[in-house]
């Protein structure tokens, strides 16, 4: 009979101490990680930057490690998002080469295969970056060479149904665009059942170079999403993300940009639409180091039911950052008197010729505008859906890519269905 799985911090310790042996890369980095979890555990309310967001129903669960490879032939019918394209595709954890293809002018290899863990890895004052650099086993490695517009590419990660067990993996992605590189990433993930997907993106932006980076979060409603993003941002650089998130039991986005060349931006928009009893975190730190630099936030919340939407966004500009342009603004619509937003938009300014300001709003649908619209003979529910993908357009607008935003659009659609029927 096979042993239960321990919970929380105290599972993930055992999982590894199980698998070290097994797992790629400097095994030093691995103890390292190990020590800083093992020293913090996972974050609690008490944490600042966890105040929002509380993980003890992920702390009383217990996982067993990823099921046995993917033996398929063909993708799922299900497993792309209705983009065409060339796609890579993440199973429980796990680079499918054999269904993967990448565009001409991308290199693209197994972290199993290239265990570089960068310079993001082992952060002690980052427990889920701690536990991912513990134990991840694989993810995608994506490069551009300089000077070549990479495309599109789709990272699809999917969950297996599990049969009621839950399962636990922690993807480590390396993207690297040479200097004047482009590329369009599109990231999305999704599954069945109960898991915990923990992954980690870490991003080199070089001079001169363009990422377009959407996530879309669809995962399980009885599953754990916690991602954290660190992007590096070179002189004339550009970060430009959006992420969705609609889906998962809990969910935590963070993102940590930071523009340490002159002339670089950094733009990290999203929209979470939530119902029931889902609670979504979008956490954001920009950190401008360098002159000249911008950055820009727009970050949307719709939240039904008795769910329950967070935004922390802080800006850092240091001393020599002059001309600094930067602006965060976080906006929640709540469809029911039992949905709760908490909203913590912040500046740190050390500089003194700088442009940065924030703000945060929360309201409900208009009843005039309702009314206006039924008066012209529509009816309440077509009503509601147009105030509220009016309300998201600003947000979804954002992506530039056609077909992507496409995709969003046709998901926010369904969502609102689902919540009206």
């Amino acid at each position: 009979m096979n042993a239960v799985p321990e919970k929380g911090e105290a599972g993930f310790l055992a999982r590894y101490e199980e698998r070290k042996r097994h797992l790629p890369g400097d095994r030093r980095v691995r103890e390292a990680a190990a020590a800083a979890f093992r020293a913090t555990g996972l974050p609690t309310l008490r944490d600042e930057a966890w105040k929002y967001t509380n993980l003890r129903p992920l702390a009383e669960a217990s996982f067993a490690g990823p099921l046995a490879a993917f033996a398929e032939q063909r993708l799922p019918d299900d497993a792309l998002p209705g983009l065409e394209g060339p796609a890579l595709l993440m199973i429980d954890g796990r680079l499918q080469g054999d269904l993967s293809a990448a565009p001409s002018g991308v290199r693209v290899a197994r972290f199993a295969d290239e265990p570089d863990f960068g310079a993001v890895s082992c952060t002690e004052h980052a427990p889920l970056v701690a536990l991912n650099t513990m134990l991840a086993e694989d993810g995608a490695v994506i490069e551009v060479e300089p000077g070549v517009d990479g495309g599109t590419i789709q990272l699809v990660s999917l969950a297996r149904e599990t049969g009621g067990q839950s399962i636990t993996f922690h993807p480590l992605h390396r993207i690297r665009l040479g200097a004047g590189a482009r590329l369009t990433l599109f990231e999305t993930a999704r599954g069945g059942g109960s898991y915990f997907h923990n992954p980690l993106t870490d991003v080199e932006i070089g001079e001169g170079a363009s990422l377009v980076h959407v996530r879309l979060q669809d995962e399980s409603v009885d599953s754990f999403h916690l991602a954290t993003v660190y992007a590096a941002i070179a002189p004339h650089g550009t970060y430009d993300c959006f992420a969705l998130n609609i889906g998962a039991r809990l969910c935590r986005t963070e993102f940590h940009a930071h523009l340490s060349g002159h002339s670089g931006s950094a733009h990290l928009n999203g929209a979470q639409l939530l119902g029931g009893r889902q609670h979504s975190d979008f956490t954001s730190i920009v950190r401008h180091d360098a002159p000249q630099c911008a950055s820009r936030q727009t970050v949307k919340n719709v939240l039904a039911g008795r769910s329950r939407g967070v935004f922390q966004g802080r800006i850092e500009v240091a001393r020599p950052a002059q001309k600094t342009d930067g602006y965060q603004m976080n906006q929640a619509l709540l469809l029911s008197p039992d949905a709760e937003v908490d909203s913590k938009p912040e500046l740190e300014i050390f500089a003194d010729d700088v442009k940065c300001s924030h703000g945060a709003t929360v309201g409900e649908l208009d009843p005039e505008q309702l009314f206006y619209l039924q008066s012209r003979g529509i009816t309440e529910p077509v009503a509601r859906s147009i105030l509220v993908r009016a309300f998201l357009a600003e947000a979804i607008d954002l992506v530039g890519h056609e077909g992507i935003r496409g995709v969003l659009d046709r998901l926010v659609e369904s969502w609102w269905e689902r919540q009206a029927a």
